[in-house]
């Protein structure tokens, strides 16, 4: 968006211009600017350090190592290209590498940054507990997070869609934007943008960062109840049948092994409340009008009714047991549901196998 210069008369545009053209200068220029007023990236930032760098075999550094007023580590990159070059993979490794940082620590780097030829430890950490209003230290309230902001005179389209993956991975990662315009009399001017996340829809994306951040933690704790429930079932299935054998527990609903004829499969479903097992059969609808012609005798032989479902558009046909109790019923009538499941399951294999093998004859 163009910047203009108001006169009693008009509206002058002033000219955007680029750090290059201007001899403004990355490392001598922009870094020292912004370590001296840190604010206008963010309100609540304080200095730490600059270039900083103090981890083994590494010759890489930070240009900016900030705390934030909830005493969060603060990566601050700074690039004077036109597209942010790869600056976002340079701070992920930098985030990382401080994120083990303790209080101790900080003070150090701070003291040293401040004078390095008597570093002052006494006086950084007074400095730091101002800032933070702290009576003291406090290692478990320090460094619960670590975050990154990233300052270039533009970013390119790559970079921006990582910016926001990693936003929708609860990485708290910014870009800023420092475009610097010319006016017609001389003077540089800066303009200083947020451009992700946007200043006002960040209170709107925290939102949905948590209720993401809530899905995930949900989906991560069905999968590992999954995953507990298949692993008893399968060892007590593995006394009974050969079916399944060798099939790992999985994060999945579902889980199936061939009836030894192509397109046939006997499959295990787990729900929240109840379960299910069936006969699965691939594209075969002949073969699923025959057994059903026997749809009597079969149930007989299992003793309840069954599930024959055939749905006009759907690639399979289907006959299935339902058995009371999921992955979601108490942990303590686990057992009972499993053996249920593998009884029926067992049931279904002696019923259905011979079956199958007389078809088409």
């Amino acid at each position: 968006m163009a910047i203009y210069s108001l006169t009693d008369k008009e509206l002058v545009p002033v000219s955007a211009t680029s750090f290059t053209a201007e001899n403004i200068h990355e490392r001598t220029h922009i870094q020292q600017l912004l370590k001296a007023n840190i604010t206008v990236l963010d309100a609540g930032l304080m200095v730490i350090a600059e270039e900083f760098g103090e981890w083994i075999d590494s010759s890489r550094r930070i240009d900016l190592l900030c705390i934030d007023s909830d005493a969060n580590l603060v990566v601050v990159e700074l690039k004077r290209t036109e597209d942010g070059g790869h600056m976002e993979l340079q701070a992920l490794r930098y985030a990382a590498m401080i994120s083990a940082m303790t209080f101790e620590q900080l003070v150090d780097t701070h003291a040293r940054f401040v004078n390095p030829g008597q570093p002052d430890h006494d006086e950084a950490q007074a400095a730091i507990l101002k800032f933070l209003g702290w009576d003291g230290p406090d290692e478990d309230q320090f460094g619960q997070d670590t975050r990154i902001i990233l300052a270039s005179a533009n970013f390119s389209k790559e970079l921006t869609t990582a910016v926001l993956w990693l936003r929708d991975r609860d990485i708290d990662i910014r870009c800023v934007r420092l475009q610097p315009y010319r006016m017609a009399d001389g003077p540089v001017l800066l303009d200083v943008q947020q451009l992700i996340p946007l200043p006002e829809t960040a209170s709107f994306q925290t939102q949905i960062g948590s209720k993401r951040q809530a899905e995930r933690k949900q989906r991560s704790e069905r999968h590992e109840i999954r995953i507990a429930f298949w692993q008893e079932l399968l060892q007590l299935a593995a006394q009974h049948t050969t079916l399944h054998a060798g099939r790992s527990p999985s994060k999945d609903n579902w889980m199936s092994s061939s009836a030894g004829i192509r397109g046939f499969d006997f499959v295990y479903v787990i729900r929240q409340r109840d379960s299910q097992v069936h006969l699965w059969i691939a594209d075969n609808e002949p073969a699923f009008e025959q057994l059903k012609e026997q749809k009597e005798a079969i149930e007989e032989e299992l003793g309840q009714e069954l599930i024959w479902k055939q749905e006009e558009g759907q690639k399979g046909t289907l006959i299935g047991a339902l058995v009371d109790g999921g992955y979601r019923s108490e942990r303590s009538e686990w057992p009972t549901i499993q053996k249920r499941l593998v009884d029926t399951m067992v049931k279904m294999e002696k019923a259905l196998k011979p079956r199958l093998a007389q078809l088409g004859k």
